[in-house]
This record gives C-alpha cells, structure tokens and sequence, in this order.
C-alpha cells in the first residue's frame, strides 16, 4: 500500500466537495468518492474502497468522530488512514484530540485549494513512511 489511488471524502458542503474534487483530482491524478453524510458513507464506503478516508468532523446526524469509530468496527477499514478536515482546528486540544483518535492528519477548513493535493500527499508519505 505504497501508492494512494483513491480518495473517499465525507462532507455535507456541496461547494467544497467540488473544490476538493478539482484539486485531488486534477492536481493529483487521485480518484475521488464522495459521500454527503455519515449514513452515506458507511452504506457505500466498503464498494468505493479508499485507499484515504477525508472526514469532515460536522456532518449532519453523525459526525465526523462517531462516523471515524463506526469506521474502524468495519474489518475493511480498521487500518485505513484517516484525515480529519475542520473548521476548528485552531481552537484548544481539537487537533491533538483528533490524532490520539488515530487521525494521520488534520487539516484546517477552508482549506487552501492550491496547497490542498500537497497537503495530502505529505499526510500519505509520512503515513506510508512510518507504516
């Protein structure tokens, strides 16, 4: 599991699915499924197969933390990298929180579109690197 192909990306916000689509996949030659909720995603997460989960943290119902340990009870997605997207990145422990769940990355929202297939393939090197 050397090459990162295909990229799940959980998020209620049309505008940003779009955004993160053009940047992943035209920037990064990356295929990638979305999923506009958590419900969603458990439903058709096992078919799309990621090889990186996108997980945005405020998702409609479930979110993004309950989603993330639904996820790992799935044989199929025990191990599979995780990287959180929120909008409080910035705000006390949440980050630290985040990895201590098991994320391999967190990043901020609103992302920067232009750094966001770098940001991505920094998170999958190291991961990659230290697995």
């Amino acid at each position: 599991m050397n090459e990162l192909k295909r990229i799940c990306y959980v998020e209620d916000e049309v505008d940003i699915q779009k955004i993160a689509r053009i940047c992943l996949e035209k920037y990064g030659g990356y295929e990638v499924v979305i999923f506009s909720s958590a419900d969603e995603a458990l439903r058709g997460m096992e078919e799309a197969a990621p090889d990186l989960i996108l997980l945005d943290i405020m998702l409609p119902g479930m979110d993004g933390r309950a989603l993330y340990s639904k996820l790992r009870e799935i044989d199929s997605f025990k191990e599979t990298p995780v990287v959180f997207l929120t909008a409080k990145v910035g705000y006390l422990d949440e980050p630290k929180e985040l990895y201590n769940l098991g994320a391999v990355g967190v990043l901020g929202k609103p992302f920067d579109p232009v750094t966001l297939t770098q940001s991505i393939e920094d998170i999958w090197r190291n991961y990659v690197e230290n697995n």
